[in-house]
């Protein structure tokens, strides 16, 4: 099993190679995979309470599991396909992100950033 993002990526990859998949792995089609997939995880959500939602049974807590699994597998083929490291764009925009909503601004609110230019 992969125990980080390079062994899950190519994990992925070689399963998407023993089934000769990459044919069909362009990024429009693995963007929308994985929006249906997302969509999939909203789905599980969209009648709970703001409390239900952060005390999931085993049950559904497993299901919510799946979809997200579904949706990481995808979102790291789009990033193989387009030459993307994810790693280096999230800490990129962590960095963008901590400029956005500086901390002495924006601490315990939730307002778009627009609201502290």
């Amino acid at each position: 099993m992969a125990d980080s993002l390079d062994a899950l990526r190519a994990r992925v990859n070689a399963f998407v190679t023993e089934r000769d998949w990459a044919q069909f792995h362009s990024p429009k089609n693995l963007a929308m995979a994985m929006i249906v997939e997302a969509g999939e995880v909203v789905e599980h959500f969209q009648w709970m309470t703001e409390d239900e939602s952060r005390n999931l049974d085993a049950e559904t807590k497993e299901q919510v599991g799946q979809e997200l699994s579904d949706t990481l597998v995808y979102l790291l083929r789009i990033a193989e396909v387009c030459g993307i490291d994810l790693i280096e764009a999230a800490n990129k925009k962590i960095d963008l992100n901590a400029q956005k909503y500086p901390v002495e601004k924006c601490k315990g609110s939730n307002a778009k950033y627009s609201a502290y230019e």
